[in-house]
């Protein structure tokens, strides 16, 4: 898969410990503006109206998969070229170090612990840790709101067990946000949790991709999301992916910049 040209790979390290990790050969360019024009007007309460012009008007929130870290992710927010994304604020954050069940006990970074790998439809769930990751991630987004984003204007993506805490998070939150994005995820709780959703949660809707040649997090699993969200009373667009392994494609990543793009309110 290419990003700009370059390879974009996100693979899976069976032995000794599987890790999951993204290599990104990309260079980037950051390049800080700041206007160093003194301001002409002499009074020392600038308008609102101008300060709220600076404010972000949307906010995507990035969970990266098992072992991985947040800045290695980064680069994906450059194929968002679209105009509607000019005031987005992005975040890319980083697991904290965990000790990973299906990694040996390994301490890697980990939004929570997997029991095995490869996921299947059938995998059991660390529903006590998954919870405790989501109250994180929830915390993320109510800053955000509180700085004055629109709730329908928040939309959090993830990679596999990034993935999997996007869902988790979604539809557990209290408000109705912009969107999930689930790329080679899967359903990290049993059917029991739906009792728990808000109805305002339920609203939020679900863009869910998977490789059909996914080694890691098995097709089966995936496939497993779009009946689990039914029963929930979630809307959930789901893709799948032809010859696609446990990675991410640019096709994908393009036809999340049109979903968001097509969900982003203009009224905030």
């Amino acid at each position: 898969m290419k990003v700009g040209g370059t390879p974009l790979t996100i693979s899976l390290l069976a032995k000794p410990i599987a890790v999951l990790t993204i290599s990104l050969a990309i260079t980037l360019l950051f390049i800080f503006v700041s206007d160093t024009n003194p301001n002409p007007n002499p009074n020392p309460n600038p308008n609102l109206k101008q300060m709220a012009a600076g404010r972000s008007k949307s906010f995507i929130l990035w969970l990266h998969g098992l072992g991985d870290s947040g800045p290695a992710n980064q680069p994906i927010k450059n194929l968002f070229n679209s105009p509607e994304f000019n005031s987005s604020k992005w975040s890319f954050p980083s697991a904290p170090s965990n000790p990973v069940t299906c990694n040996y006990g390994a301490v890697m970074p980990s939004w929570f612990d997997i029991p095995e790998i490869p996921v299947t439809a059938h995998s059991p769930n660390d529903e006590t840790s998954v919870l405790k990751a989501v109250k994180h991630i929830h915390g993320m987004i109510d800053k955000e709101i509180d700085s004055g984003i629109s709730p329908e204007n928040i939309f959090v993506c993830g990679f596999s067990q990034g993935g999997a805490l996007t869902l988790a998070s979604v539809l557990l939150y209290p408000k109705t946000l912009g969107g999930g994005a689930v790329f080679s995820g899967w359903v990290p709780f049993n059917h029991s949790v739906i009792e728990q959703f808000p109805a305002d949660a339920k609203k939020t809707p679900i863009l869910w991709s998977h490789g059909l040649s996914d080694p890691t997090v098995l097709f089966e699993a995936g496939q497993a999301g779009p009946p689990f969200l039914e029963q929930a009373g979630v809307t959930c667009e789901f893709k799948a992916y032809p010859g696609l392994g446990h990675s991410i494609s640019t096709e994908e990543l393009k036809n999340l910049e049109s979903w968001i793009k097509s969900r982003l309110s203009s009224g905030s």
